[in-house]
């Protein structure tokens, strides 16, 4: 029973703690990471309220034998840390595509096309300086299906880079 009582108040703590935190109404910036092969994204963050937002990410790649695109939607909880620190979890998912030309090797049969879902999970840590920007780290891992990518995980670790506004 202490035990359960314990609980209680501690998830009471956490929450009251969670709410007087701040976050920007609107973040606008890149994020640049791994994301298997994708890149740099273009990343859109919007608050939904004191301590919760959704993150959109467009990533793509174009070469010589490799195009795609890849959209991407988190919901996120951003809890502070100290000072200006604040971490925060999440979870969503995307839509792809890809179109593979290899032309350069011995057998042509390579071509591929297709698309792909995924779902993901994000957790990280963030600095909001006194100045409108926003300097994050996260870690986020991505199960895909599809043509391609069925079954793929992917860890993606990437680092954001945001101008903040109204």
């Amino acid at each position: 029973m202490k035990r359960v009582v314990f609980f209680l108040l501690f998830f009471a703590g956490v929450l009251s703690f969670v709410q007087a935190q701040r976050i920007a109404p609107n973040a606008l910036g890149l994020r640049l990471g791994d994301s298997d092969g994708f890149g740099a994204e273009i990343s859109y963050q919007r608050s939904l309220g004191a301590n919760n937002r959704l993150e959109a990410d467009l990533g793509w790649r174009d070469n010589n034998n490799f195009d795609a695109f890849k959209l991407t939607g988190l919901y996120q909880w951003v809890m502070p840390l100290d000072g200006n620190f604040h971490w925060y979890v999440g979870a969503g998912g995307g839509v792809g595509a890809y179109d593979y030309d290899d032309d350069f090797s011995f057998n042509n049969d390579l071509d591929d096309d297709g698309t792909f879902l995924f779902v993901a999970g994000d957790i990280g840590i963030e600095y909001d300086f006194n100045i409108p920007l926003l300097l994050s780290l996260d870690f986020r891992p991505e199960l895909g299906f599809g043509d391609f990518y069925d079954g793929d995980l992917d860890f993606d670790i990437a680092l954001g880079i945001r101008y903040q506004f109204n």
